[in-house]
């Protein structure tokens, strides 16, 4: 009958990717543990996505309501302690208790810290449990070992910046990429000074140049944010009366006093749990797997951030449940990922699916491009705003291979064109569509015209 094992599969972490797993191995009647360090739904559920959506959100509605000439007059005050219980509110709305949903579903529930004896045995704290399978899902924490005084410095990260009680007067974020400008966004939005520094010559380094520039001249001329690229930040220093950034511009070292400090300086993957027990070969990049999310120890697998690449809640739910499907079916499903979503949740946001310029110039590759401006559109008077573009870029069988949007509400826009990559539509079956005149998606319609051939 072979070696008896305390469960069929356990999973480490309760985050999108672990979670997804889990409940889909269960329900198929196995027995499932899964083991959660801090809070179960991950750190995407309780400190990152929701409660930073929330925050955004209210910063983005209170900035839109100041803009309107018509409110010029008025005083609009809030409170920081009732954005954070909005957070709490929303994230108990959400989660609806993630343990008891979990144990619902047939999943053992184990709390603390996993540590791998040998690639069948994991420590919780002095108990030990055993698995025929484990599947990592640790995901990621925040970078800051190139920064010198981090040890020593109070900073705050953009999660635990999204729970202060009161403004600081001035603020310098460490990042300018995603995350970065976003908490720059959000406290300029509430009226805090904030400066933000990025290592690269521009903000938003991985995405498309125009949305770079969309953003910071937005960030710069509409907020009044300081923007330092080709800036590196060396080292945080404190005194009685302010923090102090050292970093070089230039091949010159600069230094500038803030009130805080936030660092928004990327992520590396949670990698402290017993791997070389378990004979699991990894990197400082993350975790080797193959195409199957299998580790070099044959019956643990790793999915989410802890794998490296690109951190995405939607790429981690994925991998979960793609993992899961071949594990109950037997099958060998190589997961496509094709058409996920990289978002911005800036005003405009920015979304990008599929390839952009500079993917297809690593590559090599031929594409034809069409661009609409915002000011184009209707939408555009009608809502006051006209801060960003729409650009769609084609193969040479006029097949939609990527877009990049810098909008208001980017990130539903961009679902149309996933759609259409993974789907293999043509700008014409795009321009024929009917879009409503009115919407921001009507930029789409007018992107896919331009790009139609030319009849012969």
């Amino acid at each position: 009958m072979g070696k008896k094992y305390d469960f069929n599969y356990i999973v480490i972490g309760s985050g999108p990717a672990g979670s997804a797993a889990a409940i889909s191995l269960a329900k198929a009647k196995n027995r499932v543990a899964l083991v959660e360090n801090r809070f179960f739904g991950g750190t995407n559920l309780n400190s990152r996505d929701i409660p930073y959506a929330v925050s955004l959100d209210f910063s983005h509605t209170y900035a839109k309501i100041n803009s309107f000439p018509e409110l010029k007059n008025q005083d609009f005050t809030f409170s920081f302690p009732t954005i954070v219980a909005r957070q709490l509110n929303t994230i108990i709305n959400i989660s609806n208790d993630n343990k008891k949903s979990y144990e619902a579903a047939g999943v053992v529930c184990l709390s603390g810290y996993a540590n791998f004896l040998d690639n069948h045995t994991i420590a919780i704290g002095s108990k030990k449990i055993t698995a025929a399978h484990f599947i990592i899902a640790t995901g990621s924490h925040l970078k800051t070992s190139e920064i010198a005084g981090t040890n020593t410095v109070g900073f705050l990260t953009p999660e635990t910046a999204i729970k202060i009680r009161r403004l600081p007067k001035a603020i310098m974020v460490v990042g300018g990429g995603s995350t970065g400008c976003e908490i720059a966004e959000y406290f300029a939005e509430l009226g805090a000074k904030v400066l933000i520094a990025e290592t690269a010559n521009r903000l938003l380094p991985r995405e498309d140049k125009e949305a770079s520039e969309v953003i910071t001249n937005y960030l710069t001329h509409k907020l009044g944010i300081v923007v330092l690229t080709g800036s590196k930040v060396t080292a945080l220093e404190q005194d009685d009366f302010s923090k102090r950034v050292i970093f070089r511009n230039a091949r010159t070292e600069k230094m500038v006093r803030v009130d805080c400090i936030i660092l928004a300086t990327g992520s590396e993957p949670n990698l402290d749990c017993g791997l070389e027990n378990a004979g699991v070969k990894y990197s400082h990049e993350g975790i080797k797997v193959d195409k199957l999310f299998q580790t070099s120890a044959k019956n643990i697998y790793a999915i989410g951030d802890c794998i490296g690449g690109e951190s995405s809640t939607e790429r981690a739910e994925y991998e979960g449940s793609i993992l899961a499907a071949n594990l109950i079916h037997k099958t060998k499903n190589s997961i496509d990922y094709l058409g996920i979503t990289r978002i911005t949740n800036t005003l405009p946001m920015v979304a990008t699916v599929g390839l952009n310029e500079d993917d297809l110039a690593r590559r090599d590759r031929k594409f034809n491009k069409a661009l609409i401006k915002l000011s184009d559109i209707p939408a555009s008077k009608i809502y006051n705003f006209n801060h960003g573009f729409i650009k769609l870029l084609t193969d040479k069988n006029h097949h939609i291979i990527g877009a990049t949007i810098v909008a208001p509400h980017a990130e539903l826009i961009a679902e149309e064109i996933a759609l259409a990559i993974r789907h293999k539509l043509t700008v014409l079956e795009i321009a024929s569509t009917p879009h409503s005149a009115n919407s921001w998606n009507y930029a789409i319609k007018l992107a896919a015209k331009k790009l139609l051939p030319k009849k012969k």
